[in-house]
């Protein structure tokens, strides 16, 4: 970019003020363009003489000179030119010009009207002494003193460095402008940053609601005032049911949808001045300061329930949730923000215990159910370190003869003080604390092994079913580990079978589908567990690569006595077969509906009917004495329905 011409740009806009005509006419003699000498050119000449040197005509400013004969007029011709936007660079001001204003007292005016005015003092007389006059004036930088008779070079200088110094000085003005505007710009910048910070230091990034660090504050804040005013106030922890189901259905995009959708509903049903934090996954906790007693905060944890009954539409699918409550009032049960925290979460255990979507108010004994749980999660992890696992089998039986060719492996705990553990009390946990991946791999080997180990031992051929967390079969490492358990025992895959259920299958597809196929290319055997209580496509059923369908315990428990769940059960059969799909049924613990079932042509069934799960050993002995020992056929073997692998014995 050029950079202009400074002559061009530069302001020579002079003010003369002095009531002698003359005087004025000597100044424009001075510094006018018509001038044909000046003092510099008559100092040019000198210099010439005294040095040699040739006379250059020298370039003269070019000043603009206006003038006015009394103060008043000045000061008011100066107005003039600041409202004009062309100010006056410098004044010559003469000290005495009756019977107006004098020099000091016009001066004071104009600076007070421009107080850039760059002012030359113009004086023959000694009427005020320079301390009055820096007494009046101050000690300016924009004040100078030219006694008359002046010499044209002294106010032909005067000018020119005046002028310019009023330049420099806009331009430095101008640019301390630019940099404050640009600090300003820049701190106004970095305060947004540091406010967005602090928010994000105390807020829930997904839901926008405080997090832990803020809860904390505020926690601490209502206990002041609750403390200060004598009062109470309720402390509620609201935790979603089955909300861990809905992440590995639709995924975990689908399940934050859900916790900003509950967010947004709780907000409605609180006042202004309670609080509503998330308080980490899909817990939630109200500070309700508003509330003085027991009965008001159960009131509120009612309105939190209804406003959460409707459902929320999520990927097309209108998603149903309920909260567990639990309640706890300030000072009654808890004096400190952790025993009060603490005892709200234990009335929310306890809500859940008794069926779910429901709230309780904490009593005293609530805690211990914490308690044993918190214990609980700390032995899981010493199980699966110290491998306090062993795995059960229950048989499946072959509706129409009665034959044991294949058995479902069901994981107990050995805890080493509470005896067996039985995976509807810890499986739950270890998908909350992370560990289901891990033992649900310790599964699979074991029953791979044992398998084998059966076949070693001359135990009539047996398949194997393991049962697949919805977790684990969205891990991109399954198909690998279930190879690597197979070639670690030896086993031949057709000996293999995993169930999972219709949720896991239909949570992602298409991807499903992928996963099937390469077990099913793999030779292992694929059913889906509980049958008849998802949401199963029928075109997509039509696609997966499975062999077998489980129908739910649900509908075998009254087959007899339901016509409905009869007919349930009827058409599941008839649909599989269809498919080319086998059929188990489970949870028969009765002759009558044994009979119901192979009237209906179920193919296999497993429950307490036959036998219980049993020990490795215990199994093995049922086995040996319930049947010969024959060879596992081809036909026992063979796909039902998937084509992309054959089972031929080899």
């Amino acid at each position: 970019m050029p950079v202009p011409d400074s002559a061009a740009r530069a302001n020579r806009r002079i003010l003369i003020i002095d009531d002698n005509a003359a005087i004025h006419l000597d100044f424009r003699k001075v510094l006018g363009v018509q001038a044909e000498h000046t003092a510099q050119a008559a100092l040019d000449v000198l210099e010439a003489n005294l040095f040699g040197d040739a006379v250059v005509a020298a370039a003269r400013p070019n000043f603009d000179i206006d003038s006015a004969h009394q103060g008043q007029e000045g000061v008011a011709m100066a107005h003039q030119a600041l409202v004009e936007g062309r100010p006056y660079t410098m004044a010559f001001v003469d000290m005495r010009m009756p019977p107006g204003w004098d020099g000091l007292k016009t001066i004071e005016r104009l600076w007070a009207t421009d107080p850039d005015v760059q002012v030359v003092i113009c004086s023959a007389h000694t009427d005020y002494d320079w301390t009055e006059v820096v007494a009046r004036l101050g000690h300016s930088d924009k004040l100078l003193v030219l006694r008359k008779p002046a010499e044209p070079i002294e106010v032909l200088q005067c000018a020119t460095a005046l002028s310019r110094k009023w330049e420099n000085d806009k331009l430095v003005k101008e640019h301390v402008l630019r940099l404050e505007e640009v600090i300003t710009t820049r701190t106004r910048g970095l305060e947004a940053a540091n406010q967005q910070l602090r928010h994000l230091a105390t807020h829930d990034a997904l839901t926008g609601l405080p997090n832990r660090v803020l809860l904390d504050d505020r926690l601490q804040q209502a206990m002041a005032h609750a403390d200060r005013d004598m009062r109470s106030f309720a402390l509620l922890v609201c935790d979603l049911d089955r909300f861990k189901l809905i992440n590995d259905s639709l995924g975990h995009r689908a399940g934050d949808e859900l916790l900003q959708e509950v967010a947004r509903r709780l907000l409605t049903v609180v006042r202004t001045t309670d609080t509503v934090a998330r308080f980490g996954g899909d817990e939630f906790v109200l500070i309700a300061t508003s509330i003085g007693d027991a009965e008001d905060a159960e009131a509120l944890a009612a309105r939190v329930m209804d406003a959460l009954h409707a459902p929320v539409r999520i990927a097309a699918i209108d998603i149903h949730t309920s909260p567990s409550i639990g309640i706890a009032m300030y000072p009654d049960d808890g004096v400190s923000m952790q025993a009060l925290l603490a005892h709200a979460d234990a009335a929310m255990y306890s809500a859940k215990q008794h069926g779910r979507g429901n709230f309780r108010r904490y009593a005293p004994g609530m805690d211990a159910g914490t308690e044993d749980r918190v214990q609980l999660e700390s032995d899981l992890h010493s199980a699966v370190t110290h491998n306090q696992f062993e795995l059960y089998y229950q048989p499946k039986v072959d509706t129409q003869t009665g034959e044991v060719r294949s058995a479902e492996a069901l994981i107990r705990w050995a805890h080493p003080t509470r005896g067996i553990v039985s995976p509807a009390e810890f499986i739950p946990l270890a998908e909350e604390c992370g560990l289901i991946g891990a033992i649900g791999g310790w599964v699979i080997r074991e029953a791979c092994r044992q398998t084998r180990a059966w076949q070693l031992r001359g135990v009539p051929t047996l398949r194997v079913s393991v049962n697949l967390s919805a977790s684990q079969f969205r891990d991109s490492g399954l198909v690998d580990s279930i190879r690597s358990a197979l070639d670690d025992a030896d086993l031949q895959a057709r000996y293999l079978e995993v169930e999972l259920t219709e949720s896991a299958v239909m949570s992602d597809p298409e991807k499903s589908i992928a996963i099937l196929e390469q077990l099913s290319a793999m030779g292992v055997l694929v059913s889906v567990d509980d049958f008849g209580t998802g949401y199963s496509s029928m075109s997509y059923l039509r696609r997966f690569p499975i062999d077998k369908l489980k129908i739910d315990r649900v509908f075998i428990d009254e087959i007899v006595s339901r016509r409905e769940d009869a007919s349930i059960v009827r058409a599941i059969v008839s649909l599989a077969h269809s498919l080319r799909l086998k059929v188990v049924a489970e949870g028969v613990e009765t002759p009558a509906q044994l009979d119901f079932l192979k009237t209906a042509g179920c193919d296999e069934y497993q429950g307490y009917h036959f036998s219980r799960p049993l020990p490795a050993a215990d199994f093995e002995r049922l086995v040996r004495e319930s049947q010969p020992a024959d060879v596992f056929t081809e036909d026992d073997a063979s796909r039902t329905h998937s084509k992309l692998a054959a089972y031929v014995l080899k």
